[in-house]
């Protein structure tokens, strides 16, 4: 009898420390996984124009230099307006919502929206014109609150763009501004272009684009008194605009290359693979701790003519040996 209950009691003693490691297993962390680190993600808010696709080829790869590597050690939830600005805030609030770690931008739209969705994650601008006069940093010395990175000076270059168009046209005397203006970068953009028809005497003509729907109507009303040439605003679809140029025979300049590869005539504008490879720094930064307040705005150093000689040909110009010699890249 008395070995009887020993045994049922060892029994009950051989369940109850099979229930107590059994509980163990579900609370105890397994080997290895209290050290696995946080995946840090990064959101990617862009502009729906044709080169963001290149932009976010760029960036991808500048990061990779860096050791990040997409599934690994980050992670990024891309979103792009499809060329609806309208769209820029809600998929602001997305990202938002999301609880990413940090938000990159494309375009000053794109970075405005991301601004107005959060005064909490950081933002960097890979390409922002003006930032200053936008809202979007206090300084460039001193950006303050949670906006940083890279500042295009577009406004300044579309001012450029007026003088190298009498260079490359000597004979052009009427430049349309092509403007997006539901874009805020557009008032120092037409500003400055307005300021470099000044400078070279040069008449200056605003054609305020409200809405991609208007595009195509814009360029057979400009046929009634048709501009020498015509500095286009980057954050409008550019590949739209380069065909129309050709089509309605009016040479097409921008600061950004975008418009050139598309079948633009001229672009002069800031390195973009320059730009977005310090964009990548600036997220390594943040990512190390760094705080978007402490980081200095920068401005880029490095600047690029490219003429699309194909496109000229199609216009039916001609453009003078010395100004192709300054050119950084011909398309033939």
């Amino acid at each position: 009898m008395q070995d009887r209950d020993n045994r049922y009691g060892l029994l009950l003693r051989r369940r109850e420390l099979l229930a107590f490691l059994g509980g163990a297993a579900a609370v105890w962390p397994r080997p290895g996984a209290a050290q696995q680190p946080k995946v840090p993600v990064v959101g990617v808010l862009v502009v729906g124009a044709p080169g963001s696709d290149r932009f976010s080829r760029l960036f991808r790869e500048d990061l990779g230099e860096r050791g990040y590597v997409d599934g690994q050690n980050i992670r990024f939830e891309f979103r792009s307006d499809q060329g609806q600005a309208s769209r820029l805030p809600a998929l602001a609030a997305e990202l938002v919502r999301l609880k990413v770690d940090l938000i990159v931008t494309w375009f000053t739209p794109a970075a405005l929206a991301a601004k107005q969705a959060t005064e909490e994650i950081p933002i960097v601008m890979a390409a922002a014109g003006d930032p200053v006069a936008t809202g979007l940093v206090e300084s460039l010395s001193r950006p303050g609150g949670n906006v940083t990175g890279i500042a295009a000076v577009g406004a300044e270059l579309a001012g450029k763009c007026v003088e190298l168009i009498r260079d490359m046209l000597p004979a052009a005397r009427r430049v349309a501004a092509l403007v997006n203006a539901p874009d805020p970068f557009s008032k120092p953009f037409l500003e400055k272009i307005r300021l470099g028809g000044e400078a070279t005497g040069t008449m200056i003509e605003p054609v305020m684009i409200h809405s991609t729907a208007e595009l195509d109507a814009a360029f057979p009303a400009m046929e009634k008194e048709r501009p020498d040439a015509m500095v286009v605003q980057p954050s409008l679809p550019t590949k739209r605009v380069a065909e129309l140029s050709v089509k309605y025979r009016i040479p097409a300049v921008s600061f950004v290359r975008d418009l050139v590869d598309e079948g633009g005539l001229m672009s002069y504008g800031f390195s973009e693979a320059d730009a977005y490879r310090r964009a990548a720094v600036f997220v390594d930064k943040i990512l190390k701790g760094a705080k978007p307040a402490d980081l200095p705005v920068e401005q880029p150093t490095k600047f690029e003519l490219v003429i699309n000689l194909k496109t000229a040909k199609a216009l039916g110009l001609t453009i003078p040996p010395t100004f192709l010699a300054r050119a950084d890249e011909v398309i033939e």
